[in-house]
């Protein structure tokens, strides 16, 4: 933000200026699993690379040379540290068994061909086999349903709950599903491919057009240009499927989504639908009534393969889904496939990725989601604030906007898509997150999402083969060197550790438990930045303060996203907040610290106003409690 932001501010403040303090309720919708005492904290582990102590870190390396975590590498030991972090679920991604280059014939599983195949670990979004899971994670590959099972009545025992990707939009283009159930069909297996389009059609065709392999560009190779006896520049798709990013060409683009194709949920070439359209009123109406709309309805075949994939997933034990790109998939879908889902699991979690403002209330409403991503809105934002380029202002306008759905916009600041923090082309220093997740986990009742190794401040510096660095890879066999240092040889200890890295594994260690057992973070919010903007000399856009309260729980938190500057502060706590706190004209109370419980000060109350003096260092973050 420039020299504008002075009127962004004048907006803001008119903006905020209609925004109370009521207490509200969480959710009004029926069947959201959210009702308790405090938050949810999802960590978000890729699978594979969670238990793998090799750090050979060659590019493409295979499975031998750079090695592989496997599902029993989850000990209970392991999990026990997970929950001790302070998390509540655990989203374990790339179970689905996805299309990869490692030979495993030997299990009776076919081959994959790498030239549509993205790195040699390959993409967790290219699922091969819906009914099975990724033959790398097992100890034994012909044992890895059983073996995952497993590692859900570990994550049970030590008291968190499971969550796998479903990925609606597209699957593998060698997709097999060698595992559907007797009685069910694999995508595709009754297609007419003699037409590019046709209801019960799970994918779209090109038909009497054969598949042609991307033009690689940039010097790019298969496999880095290992020698592979199916890297040949051919893979026989005839006629040729529509590409998972909706690419009509025979031949994709190196950039689309070649390795993938797009599932067909009955919506025509031309956009138009071929299925019932939800009634104006379904976005309040109930997961019941959506499920009771759509019994007497002629749906799309996708859509009940999809249905049954996730009924089979509920019943082996898992406990919800992180649905891939949900947006391109139409709301109705949702609506089929969620309400199926509550109506066997009320308590089932659905978070989806969607990262258009403008469709959230449809997919939440109508699609009945329990979670979005909120990535355009506050993850953009704090970004931009940690690299030194936003400012503090537009963190209350993103949540005055966002406030009717508040609780329902997932927070985080790492996952496998987005840039590591510590990363050069991100802020370069993990420290620079901690203000941003202290805001990011207490300014709403929504969930919070911690990636592996973020609480280490894992930099994704690694050249793991296809993709560049600054992402942690998804797509090759790689060790990741700080969560190694804390696996510890797999004591899960943190032996290795650095003692900056343990202190930062300690702060985020010390906020996650506090918000899973907070009252106040699920009761009401106030903005208070912009009155210490105006009345608070010293306090400016790189300074952050809002307060939450509820059940007689009151807290202010106050952050310094600046890494080198200090502040000495006055602080005010407007007359609204001190008549909700309910607050005594000419009384002193106590503000104590929560976070390392090492800061009080007095809170003096004046003219129906709270004025409490206070110091920042760089890049601190205060809870502060108020105490009689």
């Amino acid at each position: 933000m420039k020299k504008s932001g002075s009127l962004v501010i004048v907006l803001a403040v008119l903006l905020l200026s209609c925004m109370g303090g009521e207490e509200k309720d969480i959710d009004k919708n029926e069947g959201n699993q959210m009702k308790r005492q405090g938050k949810i904290v999802i960590y978000q582990v890729f699978t594979r690379l969670f238990g793998n102590t090799k750090t050979y870190n060659k590019p493409w390396g295979t499975l031998e040379e750079n090695g592989v975590g496997k599902f029993a590498d989850f000990t209970p030991n392991a999990l026990e540290e997970i929950r001790d972090l302070g998390i509540t679920h655990i989203w374990y991604t790339g179970v689905p068994h996805h299309a990869l280059v490692t030979d495993y014939t030997a299990y009776g599983i076919t081959d994959d061909d790498p030239d549509v195949i993205k790195g040699r670990a390959g993409s967790p979004y290219a699922v091969k086999d819906y009914y099975n899971v990724n033959p790398d994670l097992a100890m034994d590959p012909g044992n890895r349903l059983e073996e995952f099972r497993q590692l859900i009545l570990r994550t049970h025992k030590a008291g968190m709950k499971v969550i796998i990707d479903i990925v609606p939009n597209h699957v593998a283009r060698h997709y097999e599903g060698a595992s559907t159930p007797e009685g069910k069909e694999p995508f595709g297996a009754s297609d007419d491919i003699s037409v590019e389009y046709a209801r019960d059609n799970n994918f779209y065709y090109i038909p009497g057009t054969p598949f042609r392999v991307p033009e690689w560009r940039d010097g790019y190779k298969p496999l880095g240009g290992d020698p592979h006896p199916l890297v040949d520049h051919f893979f026989e798709e005839n006629p040729a499927k529509w590409t998972g990013n909706g690419s009509r060409l025979a031949q994709p683009d190196f950039n689309d989504w070649y390795e993938t194709v797009k599932i067909n949920y009955g919506v025509r070439p031309d956009g138009t639908y071929d299925f019932e359209r939800l009634p104006e009123d379904a976005g309040s109406r109930s997961h019941k009534q959506h499920l009771d709309f759509w019994k007497d309805k002629s749906v799309p075949d996708s859509w009940e393969k999809f249905r049954d994939i996730t009924l089979y997933w509920l019943d082996f034990g898992v406990d919800g889904f992180r649905f891939d790109m949900a947006e391109m998939v139409p709301v109705e879908f949702w609506s089929y496939l969620n309400s199926h889902i509550k109506e066997k699991n009320p308590e089932a979690l659905l978070l989806a990725e969607v990262y258009n403002p403008s469709l959230y209330r449809d997919y939440i409403f109508r699609g009945k989601m329990d979670y979005l991503y909120d990535k355009v809105e506050l993850y953009d934002s704090l970004k931009h604030i940690m690299q030194g380029h936003g400012w503090t202002d537009h963190i209350p306008v993103v949540q005055k906007g966002l406030m009717d759905i508040e609780h329902h916009m997932l927070h985080f600041l790492e996952n496998h898509d987005e840039q590591r923090i510590a990363s050069p082309e991100f802020a370069g220093d993990a420290r620079r997150g901690m203000p941003a997740m202290t805001v990011s986990a207490t300014l709403s009742t929504s969930p919070t999402m911690l990636y592996f190794g973020q609480d280490v401040g894992e930099p994704g510096a690694e050249n793991a083969g296809f993709g560049s660095p600054s992402r942690t890879s998804i797509f090759d066999y790689i060790g990741v060197p700080h969560h190694q240092r804390w696996m510890n040889e797999k004591a899960f200890d943190g032996g290795q550790l650095s003692e900056e890295e343990k202190a930062l594994r300690d702060f985020y260690k010390r906020l996650l438990n506090l918000t899973i057992s907070s009252k106040a973070l699920m009761g009401s919010y106030e903005d208070i930045h912009y009155f210490n903007r105006d009345h608070t000399p010293g306090y400016d856009y790189r300074v952050h303060s809002f307060v939450r309260w509820k059940d007689g729980q009151r807290w202010l938190i106050l952050v310094n996203f600046d890494a080198e500057r200090s502040y000495e502060l006055e602080m005010k706590i407007p007359p609204s907040v001190v008549s909700a706190w309910e607050l005594k004209d000419e009384n002193t109370y106590r503000l104590t610290d929560r976070l390392y419980e090492n800061t009080e000060v007095g809170l003096k109350i004046e003219k129906g106003q709270g004025l409490f003096k206070i110091g920042l260092a760089p890049l601190q973050s205060y809870i502060l409690e108020l105490r009689e």
